[in-house]
């Protein structure tokens, strides 16, 4: 099995979802992906800018890059292909799990697990 990670930011309910998603790409071109994406996922209360910024220095990361990065056009091309790719399979929220063809949407619990890999 093989776990894939798609960015599905939907604005509409989380408005700075699009910049935590650039954000996680940014921290990913300097090797800090995971430990961006967990550190936003604990605190997803805290998005602003300075939040980021400070999220990047406590990761070890060049901040002027990381922000650079987060706000270029290829980091927000990338998250805004994954969101198109992920409407395009039938993603309508997240999380959306795809295993053996099938899809599931939303939380996935141990038997919903089962089911899906059935």
């Amino acid at each position: 099995m093989r776990l894939c990670v798609r960015h599905f930011p939907v604005k509409s309910k989380h408005p700075r979802s699009g910049a935590a998603a650039c954000a996680a790409e940014a921290a990913g071109i300097q090797g800090a992906f995971w430990e961006m994406h967990d550190a936003l996922f604990a605190d997803q209360g805290r998005l602003e800018d300075p939040h980021l910024w400070a999220r990047a220095e406590r990761l070890g990361l060049d901040v002027a890059r990381f922000d650079a990065d987060r706000r270029s056009e290829a980091v927000v091309e990338r998250v805004r292909e994954e969101f198109r790719r992920g409407v395009r399979a039938g993603v309508g929220t997240t999380p959306t799990v795809f295993a053996g063809g099938r899809r599931h949407a939303g939380a996935l619990d141990g038997p919903a697990l089962r089911a899906l890999l059935g």
